[in-house]
């Protein structure tokens, strides 16, 4: 299948397409977007989680086990840290220090995010896909909850998602703009297709809508935006997206994500355990196996996808 894709993702679920997508479309078809909402400061580095996971899944070289951070990762660095007492909440391994310290230090040269993960996925070897952060803005999304207002990271690392969220906010986002001409690509009808991957909405993909020109652009784009549902069976494959949902007075469905994005989407797909909930939804379905848990997995995920698309058009 050879559409041209811009697909937008948060972490490890929505990496996990992005790779399924870059293994089977030719070089220069595919576009990741990925979420920095996500970003902070910490021991005065510059961390991008998201697109961070992102750039070590499609490299090949991300933590097979967790699915973020760096396979065969030591940390000589944290244990020293430690040792002198700094703050060891936020783990980073040795290699993935390195990302953090060269990207802060470009940063603080003047570089643009977004050059600065081209030049990361070059360097990695990531061939014939283009990885772009969501905007070159900060964008930070905040937690209320019932401890208080809540950085992410606060609050999905060091508290490990145990406060109920009340609601969750995009700090700067009205005033954020997408990063490098992706949006202009997008207008001009450079893609066949966009692609919502299965990340968490609230915490992975609404940072990005919720920047305006993103959020019109996906609204009037002349390429079909597909959803896939991080949602299976009543059930998130990972995270916390199910709690949120119910913190927040949502129903954990897969009809419940697809309204989330309803005046967005053109199509949309479940796991084949929601194919009954097909008749509620309000745009084209597709039910097939959403669960990626090996490589053929994903690859299969992306071709059922992109043959979806495809009728979309």
């Amino acid at each position: 299948m050879s559409l041209r894709v811009l697909a937008l993702c948060g972490g490890i679920g929505g990496a996990k397409l992005a790779l399924g997508l870059h293994t089977v479309l030719p070089p220069g078809h595919l576009t990741v977007v990925a979420n920095t909402g996500d970003d902070f400061e910490h021991l005065g580095l510059c961390i991008s989680p998201d697109v961070d996971t992102v750039l070590y899944t499609l490299a090949g070289i991300a933590n097979p086990q967790t699915g973020w951070g760096r396979a065969e990762e030591t940390w000589h660095f944290m244990a020293e840290l430690e040792r002198v007492g700094g703050p060891t909440w936020f783990q980073l391994g040795d290699k993935d220090l390195a990302t953090h310290v060269e990207r802060t230090r470009r940063l603080r040269s003047g570089e643009r995010l977004h050059e600065i993960i081209d030049d990361f996925s070059r360097r990695f070897g990531i061939a014939g896909t283009v990885v772009l952060p969501m905007s070159n803005d900060s964008v930070r999304t905040i937690v209320h909850a019932d401890q208080g207002n809540l950085g992410f990271q606060d609050y999905f690392v060091a508290r490990r998602c145990a406060p109920i969220v009340q609601r969750i906010s995009y700090q700067r986002a009205e005033q954020a703009h997408a990063a490098g001409t992706v949006l202009q690509q997008l207008a001009e009808s450079h893609f066949d297709a966009v692609i919502i991957c299965p990340s968490n909405p609230y915490l992975s993909i609404q940072p990005l809508l919720a920047i305006p020109e993103w959020h019109s652009a996906l609204q009037h784009s002349p390429a079909p935006v597909i959803a896939i549902s991080p949602i299976i069976a009543g059930n998130a494959v990972k995270g916390p997206t199910a709690k949120i949902m119910r913190e927040l007075g949502v129903d954990v469905s897969a009809v419940a994500v697809a309204r989330h994005y309803d005046e967005l989407i053109d199509g949309f797909v479940v796991d084949e355990a929601d194919a009954n909930c097909m008749a509620q939804l309000t745009v084209r379905a597709l039910a097939t196996r959403t669960l990626m848990q090996t490589l053929a997995d994903k690859q299969s995920l992306a071709q059922q996808v992109l043959q979806f698309a495809a009728t979309l058009r």
